[in-house]
C-alpha cells in the first residue's frame, strides 16, 4: 500500500513541478517581448517619465533587469524565486508609473484595463511563492529557486 501512495504522491509532485514550468515558460517569454522591444527601441520613454517627475533617469535602464534579465533566470530555473520578485516590483512601478488613471476603468471589451499588467504581477508572485521546481536548473531544492 506504502509503494502505490508513494507513486500517487510522486505522481502529483511531477505534475505540479510541471505547472510549475507552464508558468514559468508563459511568463518569462511574454515579458522577454516587451524586453527585447525596449533594446531595440531603447527606454527613453521611461527615463523620460521619470526625469518629468523629478525622479533620477537612470532608474528606467533598470527595466532591462525587469524585462530581460530576471525573464531569462525564470525561463531556465535559476534563482526564480529571486527573479520573480524582481518581475513583481518591475510590474508595480509600471503600473505606478504608466497605468494609474486606469486602475479603476475596464477595457473596451469588458475586462479590467490593466490586466495583463495584473496577469504578469500576479503571476511573477505565484512563482516567487511557489519557486521553479524540479525542470529547472537551480532544481527544486537552491535555496532561491
Amino acid at each position: 500500500m506504502k509503494t502505490n501512495m508513494h507513486h500517487a504522491g510522486t505522481i502529483d509532485n511531477a505534475r505540479e513541478d510541471f505547472g510549475r514550468l507552464v508558468l514559468r515558460v508563459t511568463l518569462a517569454l511574454l515579458l522577454l517581448f516587451h524586453g527585447v522591444s525596449k533594446l531595440f527601441g531603447g527606454v527613453g520613454f521611461i527615463t523620460g517619465m521619470l526625469g518629468k517627475m523629478g525622479l533620477p533617469e537612470a532608474i528606467g535602464y533598470l527595466v532591462y533587469v525587469g524585462e530581460v534579465v530576471a525573464p531569462l533566470l525564470i525561463l531556465v530555473g535559476v534563482w526564480t524565486r529571486l527573479a520573480a520578485l524582481i518581475v513583481a516590483g518591475n510590474m508595480v512601478v509600471a503600473i505606478l508609473l504608466v497605468h494609474t488613471r486606469e486602475f479603476f476603468t475596464m477595457s473596451g471589451s469588458g475586462g479590467w484595463a490593466l490586466e495583463l499588467q495584473g496577469m504578469y504581477l500576479f503571476a511573477a508572485i505565484a512563482l516567487a511563492l511557489l519557486g521553479a521546481g524540479r525542470y529547472s536548473i537551480g532544481g527544486r531544492a537552491a535555496k532561491w529557486n
